[in-house]
């Protein structure tokens, strides 16, 4: 079967919600929107887990090599699957957004997360609300209502008291390396509510691009910059399998469709579950425990993204993946 190239469509497709503001766009059932939440949230879940499984199960010291095995096979397996290719400006525009999700975000990210204590790093990236918020005024022409900046501020305050230890020091250059992260993932998620989808063409395969970008910008510096290991074990093997399958193929195609169905600024607030499940695994899974103050952290970012859905309107009819 031979692989077929995308038609392009312009960014505002008729048939997809626009985004209005906090609450979710006009002609999506409240229903169906909160099942698009949920499914949305799965993603930064499953995110949650990448800190114990890279420190259980995968060799120290690779954060490069990492970053491009998660990103490269797994867009090269949704590329086979889905025999979809870009077509026109989606060429360019798959390779922005693969850098900007995978290319240089992961590096970055595994970069803070070897210069700074989870908590730390976890914590400015809970800013990603605030960021989308800025961003969709320039690019989205979307003012962000006071209840969104409200539940921001709330969020960031939850993660601060669920993660941050009074003993955590801060490494500089890895505070700059997750904010710019964080920067860079938050204009991803602004850019692909304004871009949308080609028409005809799945999130599956919208996914396989932008990974296999990433990856192919990622591979041959990871290999100069560190090599392979002597050999890869079977926690390593099962490792890699999970983040890039489960934790990116999967949660970024769950993600991605969050961003098309719903408001850039209520789909951030989703971005918060990442550490409410990397506490509870290093809960369950590491011996750690939860103190008083990370209690009443963990039920401040619950808050925050229960507050920065908003209302639902139940108008219209709700698009079919």
């Amino acid at each position: 079967m031979p692989i077929r190239t995308s038609k392009a469509q312009p960014a505002t497709d008729r048939n997809r919600p626009a985004a209005t503001g906090p609450g979710t766009a006009p002609g999506t059932p409240a229903r169906a929107a909160a099942g698009a939440a949920a499914l949305a949230a799965i993603g930064p879940a499953t995110w949650g887990t990448t800190y114990v499984t890279t420190t259980e199960l995968l060799p120290p010291d690779r954060p490069l090599l990492a970053a491009a095995l998660r990103a490269l096979p797994a867009g090269l397996i949704l590329l086979a699957l889905t025999r979809r290719l870009p077509s026109g400006d989606w060429w360019w525009k798959a390779g922005v957004l693969g850098l900007l999700n995978f290319g240089a975000f992961f590096p970055l990210l595994f970069f803070g997360a070897y210069h700074l204590p989870g908590g730390v790093a976890s914590t400015v990236s809970a800013v990603m609300p605030l960021l989308v918020a800025g961003f969709g005024i320039g690019v989205l022409k979307v003012r962000p209502s006071r209840r969104t900046l409200l539940a921001g501020l709330v969020g960031v305050a939850g993660v601060a008291l669920l993660v941050l230890r009074g003993s955590a020091t801060v490494d500089l250059a890895g505070l700059a390396a997750m904010l710019t992260a964080t920067t860079l993932m938050a204009l991803a998620v602004v850019l692909s509510k304004r871009w949308g989808r080609p028409e005809g063409v799945s999130l599956l395969a919208l996914t396989g691009w932008q990974l296999t970008a990433g990856g192919l910008v990622l591979a041959p510096i990871a290999l100069t910059a560190e090599g392979l290991p002597d050999h890869f074990t079977g926690a390593n093997i099962a490792g890699y399998a999970y983040l890039g399958v489960i934790g990116t193929a999967l949660a970024y195609a769950l993600w991605f469709r969050g961003i098309e169905r719903l408001p850039a600024s209520s789909v951030s607030f989703l971005g918060l579950t990442n550490p409410v499940v990397a506490t509870l695994a290093g809960l369950l899974l590491l011996g750690q425990t939860l103190t008083v103050w990370q209690l009443g952290g963990l039920a401040l970012v619950i808050g925050s993204v229960v507050l920065g859905q908003g209302r639902r309107r139940a108008r219209g009819r709700f698009r079919a993946w």
